[in-house]
Order: C-alpha cells, then structure tokens, then sequence
C-alpha cells in the first residue's frame, strides 16, 4: 500500500523499536521490554526508535508519554531519531481500512460485547481465562451463489463500505474477515511463525480469535492495525517485545499480508510478574520506576532477561549487555 513514507535505514538493514503506551510511567515490566528491544537494535548496529502508541486515548495519561521518554534517557537508552506520537498518523491508518474494504476483506460490525458474549454462550462455547473473545460471524458478509456479497446482519447494510461518522450512536466497529483473507491469499488455516526465543509458533485465528477489530465503533483505531501500519511505515525489521504481546502475532501477520506489507522477525521477552502471578501491569498495582539509581533498575531489568548484574558505571553496564546480548541472539557487536 503506498503513503509509507517514514522508511527508516541503518548500515545493518536492522530497525527495531519500542513502542509503549502512555497510560502512565514506565515500571519494571517495561523497562525490560525497552532495555530488550534496545539491546537487540545495538547487537546488530542498527537503529533503534521510540513511538507512543495512543491510539486508545481513553487510557493514555496526560504527560506520561514525556515522562517515559525521560525515563528512557535517564537509563542511556535514547532513540536514533526523534520520538514518533501514533495519534498524528489516522490518515494512513484509514488508507488502509479502505484498502481491506475494498477488495471484501473488512467489514462493519455492531455488535456489542455482551451480544457476542450471549452468542458464544448459546453456542455452547465456554471462554477461557484471559483468552480473547471469539467473534462468532454475526456481522460477517457471506458470498451467494455467483460471488453476490451480503450481510448477514440486516443492521450493517446501511454501513457497508462506509466508515461512518466516529462516535455517532450507529457507527460501526470494522472487523477483518479472517477467513475470506486466509482464502483469497491462499493461506492456511493455522498461521505458523518462529519466535527467535520461544520458538516455533503457530495459532488457528479463524477458531480462536475469530475476526478481530480493525476500527472501534467509538472510532478509535484498534492496536493490530496501527501497530501493523506503523511497523511498515517506519521500516521495523525486528519487533522485541514483551510475552504477554504474543498472542497478537498471528493476527498481525494476516494483516501485513492482506496488505501486502513486509513481516519482521519476532523475539518476545519473559515477563515481570506482580504478587497475584499474573504479568506485572498498572492494572495490578505496578509502580513506577524508582530510577534514583538507573543502574540498580537496569539490573534487575538485565537479571529478567539472564544477563549478569553489573558494576557500572552505566555506559559500561549498557556496552557489555550489548556484547552478552550480541553472543546469544545477535550478531557479535
């Protein structure tokens, strides 16, 4: 797709990135996904980025995206080129919602999550913990003999292949028709990829998340279709992410070759977690970086990802991380 014009470029070919949410201050969790990312970016002497990712304004603080770019540079992990906000960039994201409608591939959807919720219970599916909600196919268009296209939803018809008005009471929510992409591409069913740590991988999306949102009905963008944007737009070569971010690989993939856009490689991080076992978020009560000694945080960031405590000072610290780091997922730096 075209209007991809922030191609970013190192001597290596290598470009990765860091990409957090600015609903508050970076805490130990996060550290180890910037300090990962970074680490990977300088084993292969290639450029590293910072983009907030605030799309989801509901849950973004104010300031916070500022205080985590200081919080970054306190710990001398500072970005090749000037920070990047997602919210500047509806229009590319749109560009692309109108490319999957076109050719068939997205379609609007108004259904709420407790319709969705009631049609999984009526079809005898029981929802794992944390697992995503499946979409049941309420919305999605079916193909008549011939190739006609309908919905078999009456209440979309007004709203096909228009993207409303964000906010009004019947704007749609948009969906990406998993199946109809797997087909027409000639893909099948269970998507499989490797993660350079966690190794082989695979999901069957069409089963287990079904057809998954590209676009709100609140008319905010949904996280895999900018991220997937973005990636492209900017050049990511490698994504060095938290864990808990694996499980939208799958979906992330279909929609880079839907359009028509490159897939990086993936290395996804072990995770910090909080005193209830579950991954260490805002939502469970994670403090801010105490980063009064960025070295002292660094370390226990280091320690999560089986790098060895260090002395410093921090220049040094972060240069022999580097040669660790080079020596098991990298090239030697």
């Amino acid at each position: 797709m075209s209007g991809l014009s922030e191609l970013s470029s190192s001597p290596s070919g290598y470009c990765g990135r860091f990409a957090p949410t600015p609903s508050g201050p970076l805490h130990a969790g996060s550290l180890v996904a910037a300090l990962a990312s970074w680490l990977d970016a300088r084993a292969h002497h290639g450029v590293w980025l910072l983009r907030l990712e605030d799309v989801d304004r509901p849950r973004c603080v104010p300031g916070a995206d500022r205080l985590i770019v200081q919080q970054l540079a306190t710990c001398g992990l500072l970005p090749d080129q000037p920070p990047t906000w997602q919210n500047a960039h509806g229009a590319r994201y749109s560009a692309a919602l109108h490319a999957l409608a076109e050719r068939g591939w997205a379609y609007p959807c108004h259904c709420s999550r407790s319709r969705i919720e009631a049609a999984q219970t009526a079809a005898g599916l029981l929802r794992q913990r944390h697992a995503p909600l499946v979409y049941p196919g309420t919305c999605r268009p079916v193909r008549l003999a011939g190739g006609t296209q309908v919905l078999e939803d009456p209440e979309a018809l007004g709203a096909a292949f228009d993207l409303g008005k964000p906010d009004s009471p019947n704007t749609p929510a948009w969906r990406l028709h998993v199946g109809q992409v797997q087909q027409a591409l000639g893909l099948p069913e269970v998507t499989h990829w490797h993660d350079r740590r966690l190794g082989a991988q695979q999901q069957a999306l069409a089963h287990e998340v079904g057809d998954f949102v590209l676009r709100r009905a609140d008319g905010l963008w949904a996280y895999q279709l900018a991220v997937v944007v973005d990636d492209a737009a900017q050049g990511i070569t490698h994504v060095v992410r938290g864990a808990d971010l694996a499980d939208n690989t799958a979906r992330q993939l279909l929609l880079q070759a839907a359009l028509g856009l490159p897939s990086p490689q993936h290395l996804h991080t072990p995770l910090v977690l909080g005193a209830d076992g579950s991954k260490l978020s805002k939502q469970n009560g994670a403090a801010a970086l105490d980063l009064h000694d960025p070295l002292a945080a660094l370390n226990q960031a280091a320690t999560v990802l089986g790098l060895p405590a260090h002395g410093g000072p921090l220049p040094q610290a972060l240069a022999d991380w580097t040669g660790h780091w080079a020596r098991r997922w990298g090239q030697r730096a």
